[in-house]
């Protein structure tokens, strides 16, 4: 995984944002409660890794929405920092028929399936959804449930 680019998933995009605002934001947005400070700290050191974060219209669109769950003036300082993500990620379009068409479709919906017609030799897929890491993962894709490496560093 190290040296290929990383595709991220809305919902760790979106504590990538909110931690990047202000770490101490990610236990008190609404759509973070799951997260800790510590998980902002071990997935901005996997985006580091990365020579690219990519990322669909879908994703930003769902992490647009997402994001703005919290009180000003945080969630403007929220959008301030999602606009600097926004320039420093490669944005990549997949066709919503293309997606619409896949098989997995069906289960995992349109932002998903457009993240699973990213994945390549070069490219990985690191996600919080379980659904969509087994769809990546019984495709023969490279994906990392976030949720592992979250177990793996509190075990050590």
């Amino acid at each position: 995984m190290n040296g290929s680019s990383l595709i991220l998933d809305a919902s760790l995009l979106v504590l990538f944002i909110v931690g990047s605002t202000r770490r101490d934001l990610v236990g008190r947005h609404k759509r973070l409660k799951a997260f800790t400070m510590e998980d902002f700290d071990l997935l901005r050191r996997l985006i580091v890794l990365a020579p690219q974060v990519i990322v669909t219209p879908n994703t930003l669109t769902e992490a647009s929405n997402l994001i703005s769950q919290i009180d000003e003036p945080a969630r403007t300082q929220i959008r301030e920092t999602f606009r600097q993500v926004i320039g420093a990620t490669e944005e990549e379009y997949v066709p919503s028929l293309v997606a619409a068409s896949a098989g997995h479709f069906l289960r995992l919906g349109l932002t998903d399936v457009a993240l699973m017609h990213l994945i390549s030799g070069s490219r990985w897929l690191l996600t919080t959804d379980l659904d969509l890491y087994l769809a990546a993962v019984q495709s023969g894709a490279e994906a990392v449930n976030f949720n592992h490496l979250r177990e793996q560093a509190g075990a050590q």
